[in-house]
């Protein structure tokens, strides 16, 4: 089965954007993945295609109707989970993109206004995620993103799978500092142990590295990797 996106939204013209670009794109062509729009202002109930109104209670801004986008769900018929941009939703993490990337597919709702009338996300059971603690004027540069991150998981679209086993956040931490020609720039010369020839030296370098860059630029992610790390040693114990 080909994995399929399908995203509802008021600007169905911003996709694909740059996901008809570089490996997403390729891949699209390809056939690797699909990508459905759907313009939400098509299930507006008056001639106008509204699709939002003003907030009960009163303060700015307008709210998506939870009948327009109801319909709007209904319609898409779409696969996978169906998430919801937005800024409270839990932090997007490589784990979920794994997940995601792992179902059929995946039903993408970009809000916009004030948020979503809160009855339909209930009714839908949908699950919101946010790329970050920052506001978007949209959720469409968000759900680009999300496509992008699982799209290169999927099978076939990176040419070297195993570059995604070293990545950053692969295993829990940042990734290794990298290097190539020339072997010595402006007077700084690459590490000397990745031109030793020694993988194993080399292996154990990077490793250092990607945990002293994790310790230093993220303590929040070096936290959970000690975590883990103390949990799998106490399983192995226990285990003996």
């Amino acid at each position: 089965m080909i994995w399929r996106a399908t995203v509802l939204t008021i600007f169905p013209e911003m996709l694909p954007g740059p996901l008809a670009y570089s490996l997403a794109g390729k891949a699209l062509a390809s056939g690797l993945w699909r990508l459905e729009t759907v313009d939400i202002r098509d299930f507006g109930r008056d001639k106008h295609r509204s699709v939002d109104d003003a907030p009960f209670g009163g303060g700015p801004g307008m709210v998506m109707r939870p009948d327009v986008l109801d319909a709007a769900i209904e319609g898409a018929k779409g696969l996978g989970p169906l998430i919801l941009l937005s800024p409270r939703g839990r932090r997007l993490d490589q784990g979920r993109v794994r997940a995601l990337a792992g179902e059929p597919g995946v039903t993408l709702i970009c809000g916009r206004f004030e948020g979503v009338d809160e009855r339909v996300i209930e009714a839908h059971a949908m699950e919101e995620i946010s790329l970050g603690d920052f506001v978007l004027s949209g959720g469409e540069p968000a759900a680009i993103a999300l496509l992008d991150a699982c799209v290169r998981l999927l099978p076939g679209v990176v040419g070297c799978a195993e570059t995604l086993v070293e990545e950053s956040f692969s295993d829990g931490l940042l990734e290794y500092p990298h290097y190539t020609r020339p072997a010595v720039w402006r007077g700084r010369a690459v590490p000397e142990v990745l031109v030793s020839g020694d993988h194993g030296r080399i292996g154990e370098w990077r490793r250092a590295e990607a945990e002293r860059a994790t310790r230093e630029r993220r303590p929040d992610l070096w936290t959970r990797y000690c975590a883990a790390r103390a949990a799998g040693r106490e399983k192995e114990e226990a285990e003996r």
